[in-house]
């Protein structure tokens, strides 16, 4: 696993073992970020980013690398958090992010209380956690973390639908690669019938 492109491009990220840390794939990562910058390679400068389920960090990393101002990897498991401190630590990473451990509920609601305003919310719960994508996306549709301009985006299983949408959350566009799904919404989003 390597972040694909940016300050730390070609460089290796470590990940652990089992079922519940599937990281992102390259490949998906890759398709990702090509659909945020569209072209544009500083298109993700300045931005602020929310890695809900973190992981290893591979996310949240690739868009600090892509010149992301903050990033805060929200990750209940304790390996998982140290592996993201780890890679960013390797990475000579020292600043621009924050790992937060607790439930994801509480994080969000202190996140909140702190005026964060997110530019991309990124989810990639576990996928037998089905039930945590109506949870997480129903709770940043209520929560001032998600403005007009934020992009949310959930990777799930091909053959799971998280949902078209949550109160003011609509999903814009769904992008399928392999096995692997992404779901992007935005508040008030009109669906984009061209996909």
């Amino acid at each position: 696993m390597r972040v694909i492109a940016g300050k730390y491009r070609g460089r290796s990220l470590r990940s652990l073992r089992g079922a519940d840390i599937r990281p992102t794939s390259d490949r998906l990562r890759e398709t990702l970020f090509n659909v945020l910058t569209a072209g544009n390679p500083q298109a993700l400068e300045g931005t602020v980013w929310l890695d809900l389920f973190a992981g290893t960090g591979a996310v949240g990393i690739e868009a600090l690398s892509r010149g992301a101002r903050q990033a805060y990897f929200v990750e209940s498991s304790a390996p998982a958090a140290k592996l993201i401190e780890q890679n960013l630590q390797n990475l000579g990473i020292v600043e621009g992010y924050k790992i937060l451990r607790n439930d994801l509920l509480g994080i969000l609601w202190r996140l909140q209380r702190e005026h964060v305003a997110a530019d991309v919310v990124f989810l990639d719960p576990p996928y037998r956690m089905q039930q945590a994508y109506e949870e997480t996306l129903t709770a940043l549709a209520e929560s001032s973390l998600v403005w007009a301009m934020s992009l949310v985006i959930a990777e799930h299983e091909k053959k799971f639908d998280p949902g078209m949408e949550f109160g003011s959350l609509r999903r814009i566009r769904k992008l399928t690669q392999g096995n692997a799904s992404l779901s992007f919404y935005r508040i008030g989003g009109q669906p984009d019938l061209s996909k």
